[in-house]
């Protein structure tokens, strides 16, 4: 009789082991919901504010940091990879913005972006970015279609802020391509504005030092350094 009291003592002891180790993971998973409801709050006030490059970078530690839990939907962490994507993608021409495409481009998780409607677009034209591609206007097209209202917002210079951004990237991508274009073929090739406002942007990167080159504003001609 008193080996089966041990046995039920023992029973008992699982039992509350058992117990609170639920209760401790309970609370576990309760703290990893607030803190990923904290951190994915102070993301999207930096995207809604246009800090683009910040907001990609909080998403993508989102998009990771709980990869290997079961207390957060693996869905939700491919959406915040996709807002990663959309916002390395808005982000201003930099070295900082290059790392941060190379870091979402180089996700094992992107082919899978493709079946979620909002995002399809998204890993076609990051590969482009990614790689110093020119980004075609039908892909500008599509993306700018999945984008937030605050995304789409028209700069004082008349474009969106992924026209702009898709121009600065394509402007890179063709002094990888050319020494020398004239405006008027460059407005052509990069298929959103017109020679002038070509050259306006070519003479911003330069000023900035986000492109390396010189124009000459007799000839009509950008010369790639």
């Amino acid at each position: 009789q008193a080996g089966d009291g041990g046995e039920e003592g023992g029973d008992s002891d699982n039992e509350a082991m058992i117990g609170g180790e639920k209760k401790e993971k309970a609370k576990d998973e309760r703290a990893i919901t607030l803190m990923l409801r904290y951190k994915s709050t102070y993301a999207r006030v930096l995207d809604a504010n246009r800090k683009f490059l910040q907001a990609a970078s909080k998403y993508h530690d989102l998009s990771t940091a709980y990869l290997h839990t079961d207390a957060v939907d693996l869905d939700d962490l491919l959406n915040m990879l996709g807002r990663a994507i959309t916002c390395a993608i808005l982000a201003p021409s930099s070295a900082q913005r290059q790392r941060m495409l190379g870091l979402v481009y180089k996700d094992e998780r992107l082919s899978q972006l493709d079946a979620l409607p909002e995002f399809q677009s998204h890993s076609t034209l990051l590969t482009a970015m990614y790689k110093n591609r020119l980004v075609q206007k039908k892909e500008l097209e599509r993306f700018e279609s999945s984008l937030a209202p605050h995304q789409k917002a028209i700069m004082a210079d008349g474009l969106t802020i992924v026209e702009r951004g898709v121009l600065e990237h394509n402007m890179v991508a063709v002094s990888h391509l050319y020494s020398s274009i004239y405006f008027d073929q460059l407005g052509q090739l990069l298929g959103v504005v017109d020679g002038e406002k070509a050259e306006k942007v070519a003479a911003k990167m330069i000023s900035d030092g986000s492109l390396r080159g010189e124009i000459d504003e007799v000839e009509g001609l950008l010369t790639f350094y």
